[in-house]
Order: C-alpha cells, then sequence, then structure tokens
C-alpha cells in the first residue's frame, strides 16, 4: 500500500473509474482564541477572532451521499454545560450564526439532506447541533462515547461533555487502533481496517473506493479524527481539524504553545502533546515540505497537490469566501 518514502508522500493513484468527492466549507460560528494558549512567542494579550469551520463533502456514486465533517458551534448557546459556559467566557466574543444550517439552507439543503457526520472530536466549538439532522448516521473516533461520559484526561472532564450528546442508535465508532486506549471502544463500531497511508500511520477508505479517508489524528483528543479526500485526478484536500489551531504552527513560523497549567506544571490544548507535535510534521509533509506524489499503476510518479485547511485558519476564511457553500474548494 503506497505510503511515504524518505521526503516523498506517496498516493494512491486514482483507478479507471475513480470516484471524486467534491468539498465545501461551511460556516459554523466563530470563537475567540487568545494567541498565548496556543502559539509560542505570542502577545500575552492578544486574541483572535477565528471561524470555527465546518465542511460539506458530496460523493455522488452510487447515489448522492452528503456528509458534513464537524458541526461548529451550538445555535442554542444556552444549552451547553456550566463548565462549557465557564469555559466559552473564556472565548469571548463567541457568534452562532451562520451556523451549519444557517450555511446549508444558503445553498439549498436542508439539514435533513445528510446522511452522514463524521466529526474530528466532541470538544464544544465542534459538536454543533446534532438534533438538526434526524436522518444522518453520526461517525467518530474509537472512544468517543467514553469521552462524552467520562472525558479525556485531566484537562478534558467529564463536565465539559454532554453524555447523550449524540444519537446512541446512529452513532458508530471506527474501530480501535493500536494506539487506542483499551476498554474505551464502544460496541458500536463499523467493521473498517485502518492501514498506513501517505505517511499516516493508520487510515480507513471509508467508501472503499479511494475517495475519502479517515486519518487517525490522535494528539489534540485521544479520538481525533482528520479527513484526507479525492476531489480531482492531481488534486486532494485534507481537512485538519484541530491537529493545530493557528496556521502558523503548520507552516513552522510558531510552535505549539505551553502554558501554565494550574497544579504547578505546564501544559498545552492537546491531551497528548508528542502525538500532536508528530501530526503537525506530517501534515507539513503534505503541504509541501515533502514532495508529494501518486504511484500509477506502471511505477511512474506524477506529483500532486494537497490543500490542507485547518478548522480555525481565519485567513484561509478571510480569503476563500467563493468556496463556501454552493461554492466549492
Amino acid at each position: 500500500m503506497p505510503t511515504s518514502d524518505g521526503e516523498t508522500i506517496i498516493l494512491p493513484a486514482p483507478s479507471p473509474t475513480q470516484t471524486y468527492v467534491t468539498v465545501s466549507a461551511l460556516d459554523a460560528g466563530h470563537i475567540t482564541l487568545p494567541e498565548r494558549l496556543f502559539i509560542t512567542d505570542a502577545d500575552p494579550q492578544k486574541k483572535r477572532t477565528v471561524p470555527s469551520m465546518a465542511f460539506l463533502i458530496q460523493h455522488p456514486l452510487p447515489e448522492p451521499t452528503n456528509i458534513i465533517f464537524d458541526l461548529g458551534v451550538k445555535r442554542d448557546i444556552e444549552s451547553y454545560t456550566p463548565a462549557q459556559h465557564a469555559h466559552i467566557l473564556q472565548r469571548q466574543p463567541v457568534t452562532v450564526h451562520p451556523d451549519v444550517t444557517d450555511s446549508l439552507q444558503k445553498g439549498g439543503l436542508h439539514p435533513s439532506d445528510i446522511h452522514k457526520v463524521i466529526l474530528s472530536h466532541v470538544h464544544w466549538d465542534h459538536i454543533g447541533t446534532p438534533s438538526d439532522f434526524p436522518n444522518s448516521e453520526f461517525f467518530v473516533g474509537s472512544g468517543t462515547q467514553h469521552i462524552l461520559a467520562h472525558g479525556d484526561g485531566p484537562y478534558y472532564p467529564a463536565e465539559l461533555f454532554h453524555a447523550d450528546e449524540l444519537p446512541a442508535n446512529r452513532t458508530f465508532e471506527f474501530p480501535p487502533t493500536a494506539n487506542s486506549e483499551p476498554g474505551k471502544a464502544s460496541e458500536q463500531q463499523i467493521p473498517h481496517t485502518w492501514y498506513p497511508l501517505a505517511g499516516f500511520p493508520a487510515v480507513i477508505d471509508f467508501f472503499n473506493d479511494g475517495s475519502i479517508y479517515i486519518v487517525d489524528a490522535r494528539g489534540h483528543m485521544s479520538a481525533h479524527l482528520n479527513l484526507l479526500l479525492r476531489v480531482g485526478p492531481k488534486k486532494w484536500v485534507y481537512l485538519g481539524g484541530d491537529c493545530c489551531h493557528d496556521p502558523r504552527i503548520l507552516t513552522g513560523e510558531k510552535g505549539i504553545a505551553m502554558y501554565d497549567d494550574g497544579r504547578g506544571g505546564v501544559r498545552s490544548v492537546h491531551v497528548d502533546l508528542d502525538s500532536a507535535a508528530e501530526m503537525v510534521k506530517r501534515v507539513r509533509l503534505l503541504m509541501g515540505e515533502g514532495r508529494v506524489v501518486q504511484q500509477e499503476k506502471n511505477g511512474d510518479r506524477k506529483e500532486v497537490v494537497v490543500e490542507v485547511v485547518v478548522a480555525h485558519d481565519e485567513v484561509w476564511r478571510k480569503g476563500n469566501a467563493g468556496r463556501f457553500w454552493p461554492g466549492r474548494l
């Protein structure tokens, strides 16, 4: 299976009957981030109001399937838990409109038209309003239901989540990877197999047609997911969720911040800093630090482009207004 060769990232070539997906960004609220908590060498007083973007992915065959990656901020801000409210007070100003439903309707879709929702993770600014999607199956990383009930380590305790946030009968976890914590996976799993691809240790071919790859992106949370999407013969899109919170970390201009944890030590915004830093290195290679190619059947290698978008990139948001639904990436 193509994966990597030194600094060359190898992606699989399109099949003769290759399916391609379309991707559209969705506005899904805005939050405000104190830079000192996210990037190194930050002005301790500086804050940035950034989007919490979602994405509409449309898969055409064998019948059209509408998928959303992440749901952004809840429309009803009062429905967050008291502990979430206390956290949100530190992220003001927060805007809830347009949310995902508003953004879909702008292009003529309704939440009832969405077949599947994939969540990168279940923090408050990505969970949105699942009840808006009555016909959708929800797909999450292994251990997510355990996180919603019990938290994800000391810095993300249970009170920062709703245990019943997702519809139990329509929510499916991807299977555990070799690095998953034992005993925390849900019994309601989908029968997929992880394998290495493009420098990532574990991906899943979601439709088994090389169009949508689920990437195990643990680091920010233990069940964090990214997506690698084939949008054209030589064009891919990588949706990085919260692999980092500032694009300058991806370019190498800044590093991941460490700050006082309130317990006599230091912490980052990630539950596993080493894994998060490793993810950043892998994504940088996709962005051009390495050579990205497709391995053709005859052994030739053709260079391809991978566009990387992370959830809170306000620079990308400002420069790509025409690529929000009904526009496309």
